[in-house]
């Protein structure tokens, strides 16, 4: 549908019974994705989430640290969780999967852009149509969080997880945002300007990490549980 056509459908007159109708069975459709996510990754056992741009080529240096980085989990017994998509999605799972570990997808329907890859685990494979479902099984499930280099989406996720902790709502977790010189600027300004201006704690700096290479990402998760037992994060 184009766009147009798209937005015209959502100003159409629409009766009160049947927006009523819709938004009833909209609920069942939610459920339905929170049971069958829950259901499934209960049984997985430790994870990592690994975030990312889904346009990152398979030539790109943040394309290798991200196999790299899953290979290093994968080999510690942890499960791997990406997007399920291409890009740092696709790298975080081909480097799970070729060290033989666990390689979880959870994917979205998007109209454009977004496919699964290859290498994710055939029963490991999850489908989402809302993105909120979708995010509640990443940091329920997830032991910790690795960020590559990415767009909007890449953010939301990232800032959703810092605001969880933040505001006590889920368990501290480890956030590693890797890439110095892509981070710097956003991060400066969140010192400068958010702290700056007392919408921030000093505190609340110190809930991410920043890494450069693939060694320091996975060293950085292991030694943060070395004294914790691994369970949900809520």
């Amino acid at each position: 549908m184009a766009k147009d056509d798209k937005i015209r459908s959502s100003f159409a007159n629409k009766t009160w019974q049947e927006i009523k109708v819709k938004d009833s069975w909209q609920i069942f459709k939610i459920m339905a994705e929170f049971v069958d996510g829950f259901e499934k990754l209960a049984k997985i056992g430790p994870c990592v989430s690994i975030f990312g741009s889904a346009r990152t080529k398979s030539d790109h240096k943040y394309y290798e640290i991200t196999v790299e980085i899953a290979r290093l989990l994968a080999d510690k017994g942890y499960g791997v969780i990406s997007g399920g998509g291409p890009g740092i999605m696709e790298a975080a799972n081909k480097g799970a999967h070729e060290a033989g570990g666990k390689s979880v997808g959870l994917n979205i329907e998007l109209p454009f852009e977004q496919f699964h890859n290859k290498y994710i685990d055939r029963d490991k494979l999850m489908e989402f149509n809302y993105f909120f479902v979708r995010k509640v099984m990443f940091t329920k499930y997830s032991q910790g969080y690795i960020v590559m280099p990415g767009g909007f989406g890449t953010m939301d996720e990232l800032f959703e997880a810092i605001t969880l902790i933040q505001t006590g709502k889920i368990a501290r977790f480890p956030i590693v945002l890797v890439g110095t010189e892509y981070w710097k600027g956003l991060f400066d300004w969140i010192a400068n300007s958010m702290l700056g201006n007392a919408y921030i704690s000093e505190e609340d700096l110190k809930l991410y990490r920043f890494v450069d290479t693939a060694e320091e990402a996975a060293d950085h998760i292991f030694r943060f549980y070395d004294k914790y037992l691994m369970k949900p994060n809520f």
